[in-house]
Order: structure tokens, then sequence, then C-alpha cells
């Protein structure tokens, strides 16, 4: 009985790692953090927040809702969501060293 017992325990404490590690792995392919933004926008790889920002704005006139740095394809992009004046969600990809727009979308 003790074994039973103790294989079930040792089934749980499995299925929590396992489930630990998977949250991990999703979570380091989520984005850039600020302090990594912070970072690399001080050693000029990437443009500021503020830069960045006004560069998304004189494509899409609005107001920002969420901006997002990530890593695609080896280099870095910024995803900007912006509401415009008539209630719509737009979603700009820049490249995060030019401000270079490389796609807008209607966010659905």
């Amino acid at each position: 009985m003790f074994w039973t017992k103790r294989r079930v325990w040792m089934g749980w404490f499995a299925l929590l790692v396992l489930l630990a590690t998977l949250s991990l792995l999703a979570c380091a392919d989520s984005g850039e953090s600020a302090a990594n933004a912070g970072r690399l926008s001080a050693k000029g790889e990437i443009l500021s927040l503020e830069k960045i920002s006004q560069k998304a704005k004189s494509y899409k006139a609005g107001e920002i809702l969420e901006v997002e740095l990530e890593k695609k394809h080896g280099r870095y992009v910024y995803e900007i969501d912006i509401l415009d004046a008539s209630s719509q969600v737009w979603e700009l990809k820049l490249d995060a060293k030019t401000g270079q727009l490389l796609k807008m979308e209607q966010d659905d």
C-alpha cells in the first residue's frame, strides 16, 4: 500500500513539473520584457517607446492601446494596437530599429 501511495504522489509531482515546464515555454515566446526593451533602446539597437509611438501614429492616427516588442526572424519588431477615430482597432508591425512599417491590418 505504501508503494501505491508513493507512486500516486510521484505521478502527481511529475504532472505538476510537466505543466510548469510547458507554461514557462509558452511565456518564453510571448515577447521581450520591458527591462530588456529598455536595455536595447539604451544601446541604440531599437527605437525608444516614445519614438516608435510617434512613428506608429504617423502611419495611423489614434490612441495607442498596446505595444509589444518581439523578436521575429532575427530582428526586433514592435506590434502596436491603435484605436482610430471610428473605434476600429488596427495592428501595426514596425521594424524596431528603423520604425519602418512592415504590416498594417484591421484587428478583428
